[in-house]
């Protein structure tokens, strides 16, 4: 057993988990992840605990080099069902914007087109 009595979840899962399911709204069309900018569990997550994100834009800026995509700066914090924080992170990914769409046939990158 641990010190908190309980068996307690690896943190490196918690921030993947947090991660995928912020790439919908993040980074699923994203060309490139750019930086990890912090990382920081601020509680212990344990066996059986549900894992809620939220993930704020922080800021944008141009590409330094390519006028056709951007810079995100985002937040994503993770709470568990109790509503605790448990881990928070900053990161900056590249994003197309609309030109890049225009540009390349109205493709973006990221996850392809479903078919059943």
């Amino acid at each position: 057993t641990t010190q908190q009595g309980k068996n307690v979840v690896v943190g490196n899962y918690v921030y993947s988990l947090l991660l995928g399911m912020s790439v919908a709204d993040v980074s699923g069309r994203a060309i490139a992840n750019l930086e990890v900018e912090s990382l920081k569990h601020v509680f212990p997550t344990f066996h059986g605990d549900t894992i809620y994100g939220q993930t704020e834009v922080l800021g944008k800026t141009e590409s330094k080099s390519k006028d056709d995509r951007g810079v995100v700066h985002v937040e994503t914090k993770g709470y568990n069902q109790d509503g605790v924080l448990v881990c928070i992170f900053r990161r900056k990914v590249m994003v197309p914007k609309r030109v890049y769409a225009d540009s390349t046939g109205g493709e973006f990158p990221g996850r392809p087109e479903l078919r059943e």
